[in-house]
């Protein structure tokens, strides 16, 4: 049973520092409220943990 994460950008990167900036693309999030799913693993987390502040995260189970 493998774990995913759901992430979603909730706020915008505009402003903020330029790696934030390419750590929400290389996600795979573009838009506004748009949402992926991602494998939960430490790379994934440690993305998320840098940009925290614009994102919500779900745990979903598979």
């Amino acid at each position: 049973m493998t774990k995913k994460l759901k992430i979603t950008l909730v706020k915008s990167p505009i402003g903020n520092l330029h790696m934030q900036r390419k750590t929400v693309k290389a996600l795979g999030l573009s838009r506004l409220n748009s949402s992926i799913e991602q494998p939960d693993n430490p790379s994934v987390r440690g993305m998320v943990f840098k940009v925290r502040h614009l994102v919500r995260v779900e745990e979903l189970e598979q």
